[in-house]
């Protein structure tokens, strides 16, 4: 009779093993039920991620040129296909000499990336003008 449960044999406790039993059970519930949901706080990721991460191209427009660029693409390519020849000098971004006027922006196209398309409908129709 040493033991911490009473055995469901023993007449003298019938109602706290009866509470014990119970609150065991609830207890092994509520941690199959935690360890169930544990999914529950990781994004599914079906039908938003595909939405965010479709195509997004960019209109730029340089010397009469029009182009469509993918968004995040990195812009010293996008100025060559444009025909624009900024001057590299460190081809790090460190020294600014390649720096070339996006959209009114300033960004260093050697290390800089096609910015995502303007929310305005002319200049998503115009695209974005590049000066280097």
């Amino acid at each position: 009779k040493g033991g911490l449960l009473p055995s469901p044999a023993d007449p003298t406790t019938p109602t706290s093993y009866i509470k014990m039993k119970t609150v065991s059970h609830l207890f092994l519930l509520a941690a199959i039920i935690c360890f169930s949901s544990v999914n529950a706080f990781v994004s599914n990721n079906n039908g938003v991620a595909r939405k965010s991460s479709q195509l997004q191209m960019t209109i730029l427009s340089a010397g009469g040129k029009k182009a469509d660029f993918k968004e995040g693409s990195p812009l010293k390519n996008a100025c060559a296909k444009l025909g624009v020849k900024p001057k590299y000098s460190c081809k790090k971004g460190d020294c600014g000499s390649c720096t070339v006027s996006v959209g009114g922006s300033r960004i260093k196209a050697c290390v800089g990336k096609v910015p995502p398309m303007p929310r305005l409908k002319s200049l998503q129709e115009k695209g974005l003008e590049v000066k280097g």
